[in-house]
Formats: C-alpha cells, structure tokens, sequence
C-alpha cells in the first residue's frame, strides 16, 4: 500500500498477508532515483550548501514543522473559519540550522498566540542532533575544539565557532556527574587504580593527576568505575574518601586492588574492606623498566622479565631475576634497582594460580584505556581547568564503549579465572553475587 506524506515523498508499507505483521515503512525507490537523475541532470551537487540532501532536508523539516503546527491549531492550512479559540496561523519566520549536510534554511510558522511551541526544531535550537554527535565524537577522540571547528567548515560547510564547540560538549557534563554516581556490582574479582597525569592552566601551568579505577566483573568485562582528580600529595585520607565513596555505591568486597607506588592506599584499602588484597602493579612495573630502556632494547627486555613474574615459586622467580642481572646489570642498572626495590611487594603475586596472574598481567585491556586517553590529553596540551581534564577524560572512556556505560571484554578465557578467584578467595565472589 502507497502512503503520501505530508512532505509529499512516497512510502510503501507492506503487510504480510498471513500474519499480518506490518514491516518498516521505506522510500519509493523509484522516486529516489529518480530526484538524483534530475539533480544530476540539472548540475545539482548531492552534498554541500544547496545540494539535494540539503533540500530534501528542508522539504523534510518544514513538512514536520506544518503538521505540528497544524496539530496545535486543530485545522489544516488555508481552512476557513476553523480556528477553535481564534488563535491562527501568523506567517513564517527564517531560521537557519546546522546539519550533518551543512547549512539548512528553513521557514518555522509561527501563530498569533505565540503559544506554539515546535518539537522537531525547538525554539532557539540551531543544530540537529547529528552535528552534536559529531563534536562529540571528534572531541573524544582527541581533536582540539580548533580542529573540530576547521574539520566542519572544509567536510561540512558548517561555521561552527570554538566556543559553541565548548558549550556542546559542556552538554556530557550531567551524564558524566550520573556516570561517577552510577551503582556498581556488588563485588569486583580485581580493581586497577591508575593515573594520568595532565596540565592545567590554574594561574600557572602545572601537572595534575587523575586516578582511574578499572574493575575487571565476575563476568570477565571491563567496567571503569570512576574518574578522580587529585593535586599530586594524596596521603591515607584522600584514599580513604575515594575508596568509602567506591563503597557508597554498592561495592561491598573487592578481592585485590592492583596499584603501583599510590601512598597511603594500601592502608586506607584495607580500611575500607579488610580482607582486600593490595598487589604492585606489574603492567606498572614493566612500563617504568622501558622508561630507563632504548625502545630497541624493549622486546628483550620483556622477553626476559617474563619467566620471573610466570616463575611458578618464588625460588624459581628469584633463579629467573638472576638470569636478568647478569644479562641486564651492565646495560640497564636503574631496571635491576627498580625490581630490587619493588620485590618485597612484588613477591605476594607469586603466590596465585597461574589464571588469575594472567588476569592481573593482561595488558592490553589497560593500555588500551591509557593510550585513549593519553592521545586525548596530549591533543590539548593543557586545560584551563580541573573541570575541563575530567570531561576531555570522560568523553575518551565513553568513546572505548559505544553502549555509553565504560564496559568492554577483558579476556574471552575468563571461566578459569573465575573459578580459580573463587576457589582462592574461598567462595567470595559467589557470596556476593546477585
């Protein structure tokens, strides 16, 4: 069956004939054809100011706009005598609006009363929603609002100023502020707390860390649980408001936390939830041995540090560090002293099974999330302020997840490791699952 809309288009909505299920209504083909055939044939361009996308656009938008006003008035246009309380239709008003397609005329009616209030282009809206996606996208994927800004004018033809780019994206703010709220599961197998470090314009430019907490879930995904700035001298006590507000939302046991150097954690963990294991970070440890290595030298190094943290004892992990110092001491001294010095916290690690290990060395899942947000950071080079940090961060996370929740897959082999958390831990992780 045949339907002609409002803008004039054709749509056929076809019914099967035994259960009678209407499908989803599509364009006439034929009539879609045939407009680009007479568009190309009159030197029409489909994209840009003027083209045939920008036009159907119009067409479109100025349709949706007369059957809502029709539907306020309760009369079609050009019906005499059908106004029910004397309001009625009052001319247009030109407006334009930034859309994917570019710039966009339209004509919005407009009533005596004033009391119409259009839904499909609101009243002081100047972009469509897909326009905001776009920034949104961009600007979480590390461009500049500069960059954004240039990125429309040559792609889209849309003048899109720095500042209207900032009060969009200042838009994720009430979802982000939900986000840092949101519940969280009951209980985490492992919980990751990292930082980066940023600049920020607060009188004088100046480094600033930001903390993040990654969860692994009993279902083996990635769920970051928040994001936290803090000045660069959190003691016990910072740790202990981050960890109780972790704690506030529904977290009732953790079975490790991994960090690496945070003063004041380890304690203000066990504050917060007693029987949590605190474990040096190895993802942390092999990322500070490159920092004193020649990136030609990384894959060796990683070579050789692998058998002494998949060692299966402590003596064979002390054997395989030994094996190290003597092919490393003389290169790379400073990677000997940072093991050395890390060893007494490093050591506890030795002590689970081989699959929860895997869980706690997987880097991918972690520097997956850093190199992301690193990339957006180093695009800005700084931010005028802590606020601002927070949001270029956030957009980054939600940009690894198009669900707009921060989870991911941590590892496809995750029943062993959960099997092998709960037969560790002696059954927490079942007693807190819901």
């Amino acid at each position: 069956m045949q339907v002609e809309t409002t803008a004039g288009a054709v749509v056929v909505e076809e019914q099967d004939s035994v259960t009678r299920t209407p499908q989803a209504p599509q364009l006439d083909k034929a009539l879609i054809a045939a407009l680009v055939d007479d568009a190309q044939a009159s030197g029409l361009g489909i994209n840009g100011e003027n083209g045939l996308l920008a036009q159907l656009t119009k067409l479109v938008l100025e349709s949706a706009l007369e059957g809502e006003i029709t539907a306020h008035l309760g009369y079609d246009k050009h019906e005499k005598g059908a106004s029910r309380d004397g309001n009625a239709r009052n001319g247009t008003r030109a407006k334009t609006v930034l859309t994917k397609g570019g710039p966009v005329q339209i004509e919005v009616p407009r009533d005596r009363a004033g009391t119409f209030e259009p839904a499909v282009v609101r009243k002081r809206q100047r972009r469509l929603g897909s326009i905001e996606d776009i920034v949104l996208s961009l600007s979480a994927r590390g461009m500049t609002h500069g960059d954004i800004s240039a990125h429309l004018a040559d792609v889209y033809g849309s003048e899109v100023s720095k500042t209207t780019i900032s009060t969009i994206t200042d838009k994720v703010l009430d979802g982000m502020a939900e986000w840092q709220s949101r519940p969280l599961d009951p209980v985490y197998p492992v919980v990751f707390i990292d930082c980066i470090h940023v600049k920020v314009r607060d009188g004088q430019v100046a480094n600033r860390p930001i903390y993040v907490a990654l969860a692994v879930t009993v279902d083996g995904n990635r769920d970051i649980l928040g994001l936290w700035a803090g000045d660069g001298g959190e003691g016990a006590k910072y740790w202990l408001q981050v960890l109780t507000e972790i704690k506030n939302r529904g977290v009732e046991d953790i079975l490790m936390v991994v960090c690496d150097g945070l003063k004041g954690l380890p304690d203000s963990v066990n504050t917060v939830w007693t029987d949590t294991i605190v474990q040096t970070c190895i993802v942390h440890l092999m990322r500070n041995s490159f920092r004193y290595a020649s990136r030609a030298h990384w894959d060796a190094i990683s070579r050789a540090l692998k058998p002494v943290y998949q060692a299966a004892t402590l003596a064979e992990a002390e054997a395989r560090f030994e094996d190290f110092v003597e092919a490393w001491q003389d290169t790379y001294p400073a990677i000997v002293r940072l093991w050395r010095n890390a060893w007494a916290e490093f050591v506890p690690f030795l002590a689970f099974d081989r699959e929860i290990r895997r869980i706690i060395c997987t880097t991918n899942a972690i520097e997956s999330v850093n190199a992301r947000i690193r990339k957006a950071v180093r695009a800005r080079g700084h931010f005028p302020n802590e606020q601002a940090a927070l949001k270029c961060i956030y957009l980054a996370v939600m940009a690894l997840d198009p669900t707009g929740t921060g989870r991911a897959r941590w590892t496809m082999r995750w029943k062993q490791a959960l099997n092998a958390f709960d037969i560790t831990f002696d059954g927490r992780l079942s007693a807190h699952r819901r």
